[in-house]
This record gives C-alpha cells, structure tokens and sequence, in this order.
C-alpha cells in the first residue's frame, strides 16, 4: 500500500487560475487521492470573499484536505485584525474544510513560516521563529522510531533556490538542518510560484525538498500553473510527479 497526496500551493483565491483549479478537481475526482496538501497562498488579499471562494472549492473535493498559512493569508487591508489575530480568517477556513490526515505511509508534520510583520520590507518572505521551530521539533521527537515517511509541511521553502546565495527565508539554513537532524525525510513548500524536487544540505545533514507551483494567475519565470503527486511509503520511499497546467488560460 501507498499514500497518494496532491500536493497544490499559492491558489491565491481572488487572482485564481479557473481553468487550473478545474483540472486539479476533475483529477481528484477521477484518481481520489488519500489527501489534498495546500501549503499556503490560499488568498491574494485575505478577503473574506476570497476566504469564502477558498471554501466552497475546497470542501467540494471530497477527500480529505490538509492546509497550512502562507503570507498572503492574513489580513491586508485590516491592520488591527492582522497584528491582533492575523490568522483568524485562516483559521474559520481550516476548522471549516481541513480534515484530520492519517496514514500508515507517511506523517505529515507541519512548520509556521509565516509572521503578521517582519524587520524588512516587504513582508512575503519566511521568516522561521524559534517557538516554531521548537513545536516542529518537539513533534518530530515524538515521532523517533516511527516507520513511516516524515514529511513536513510549509509555506517558504527552508532554503534559497542557490546554495552560496542570500537565503531569503530568516532562520531557514538552521530550521533545515534541525529538522533532517530529526527525522525528517522532506518538507514540502510552495510560494515562488515554481515547482522543484531537490535533495539538499546543511549541517552535515542531507533532506529533500519538494516545491509545488501556483494555481493562479500570478505566474513567475515562465513557469506555467502546477501540482505535485506525491506518493509515499514508509521509511522515506517518497515518489514525486509534477503536472503541468499548461491550457490553463487566466481567467
């Protein structure tokens, strides 16, 4: 037996690709994946009728789904709401449609990458705060000896696209080489809106990196729309199959 996840990202309700989310649908409803992952960029804005848009899709699937937060996802244009509670509208759509994940393939292990402010600007990069990292440990300790595959789940990838270069992602060399340090046989992210499927290193400590692309409008470096099938077996077995939305007009 194996898990089946589809692996989709940076959905950006409100800027979404139409044509793209209807091929991703009719896909799970055809191949009934055991999960829908959406690692963050739900919204563009974090408008409630994005929210609501976010959920109509998504509870419509009818498999299980698993979400994390990403940075467009807390509010934009409600300062007050984005520092005193910024991931409330997140957190209406994840107790709404996001459903409890099990497998006997794989663990899925979730990391916050995403904070309401930062010290640069502008705020969309990740920023990897030692509480949360310090929960994804904690949760990875507990897993020591489990066989299955241990995948963590995230908005920003932990490192830069170059080793040598700027990491964009605040705290992301030393969150990478915790993690492999703990277990951990991937992480799978999104937000530069281009897929990638990568064995990297920090510390002495090797892990895999597994990006998916958008389902938006908002497309970079000529990369057309995307989403992974990522096909797990216990003890680190993870398979990783890109499709490309390539007749997806915008919409």
């Amino acid at each position: 037996m194996t898990t089946r996840l589809f692996h989709i990202s940076d959905v950006h309700f409100g800027v979404e690709n139409r044509a793209a989310l209807d091929e991703v649908a009719r896909a799970v409803a055809a191949e009934r994946p055991d999960a829908v992952v959406c690692t963050g960029d739900l919204t563009q804005r974090a408008k409630h009728s994005e929210y609501a848009r976010a959920a109509e899709w998504f509870a419509a699937l009818g498999v299980p789904v698993v979400l994390e937060p990403g940075n467009h996802d807390m509010p934009y244009y409600n300062p007050w709401e984005r520092f005193t509670d910024p991931f409330r509208r997140y957190n209406r759509l994840r107790e709404a449609v996001a459903t409890t994940f099990v497998s006997n393939d794989v663990v899925l292990v979730p990391l916050l990458t995403t904070v309401r402010a930062q010290t640069r600007f502008p705020w969309s990069d990740g920023v990897i705060k030692p509480a949360a990292l310090a929960q994804t440990l904690a949760r990875l300790e507990a897993l020591r000896g489990d066989s299955r595959s241990i995948v963590v789940t995230a908005h920003h990838p932990l490192l830069g696209p170059r080793d040598g270069e700027k990491n964009p992602t605040i705290g992301g060399d030393a969150a990478f080489a915790a993690i492999a340090a703990a277990g951990a046989h991937a992480v799978m992210s999104g937000h530069v809106h281009v897929p990638f499927d990568e064995v990297r290193t920090r510390g002495g400590r090797a892990m895999r990196m597994i990006g998916a692309g958008t389902l938006s409008t908002r497309l970079r470096h000529g990369a057309p729309p995307s989403w992974r099938v990522v096909t797990c077996e216990p003890g680190g077995v993870i398979s990783s199959e890109l499709r490309l939305v390539t007749e997806a007009a915008p919409a």
